[in-house]
């Protein structure tokens, strides 16, 4: 597996699962910050669907996000998932689906069977972490 900072550096777009548009909401100020720092957010929730959350259009689901990047040659490359343990195994196969590269769970999000699936199918596994609070640790190289 890669490291926390390679995986990092490596994929710059972000499907964020869960993203909500309250700026008070955890998902939110992560995806804030990520974005600030680079990043491509896609957000996903069908709570929010056809609404702009971070000036991003937000998708109902990770299949239909990943076909509306594909129409200008993007694809989602780490599926962060902001959502209970027990629903991460269909954001997993979904993620396997439109072959991401990694599967991210945040803080708190435990689920060793979707980990073990994502990682039979090739994808990289970070899990009980927040990317934030990762980024953040990571030494920053200097721009070029």
């Amino acid at each position: 597996m890669s490291s926390i900072p390679e995986l990092l550096s490596r994929y710059r777009t972000i499907a964020v699962v869960g993203l909500s548009a309250s700026p008070e909401r955890p998902s939110h100020g992560v995806a804030k910050y990520l974005q600030a720092h680079g990043y491509r957010i896609v957000p996903v929730n069908p709570s929010y669907t056809g609404t702009l959350i971070l000036g991003e259009p937000c998708f109902p689901t990770l299949a239909e996000a990943s076909e509306a990047l594909q129409a200008s040659g993007e694809k989602i490359e780490i599926v962060d998932c902001f959502r209970k343990a027990t629903e991460v195994a269909p954001i997993v196969r979904d993620a396997i689906a439109i072959g991401a590269k990694c599967v991210w769970m945040q803080l708190g999000v435990v689920n060793e069977q979707a980990a073990a699936a994502a990682r039979n199918a090739g994808l990289e596994v970070v899990m009980d972490r927040c990317i934030k609070i990762e980024h953040q640790a990571t030494p920053q190289r200097p721009e070029k």
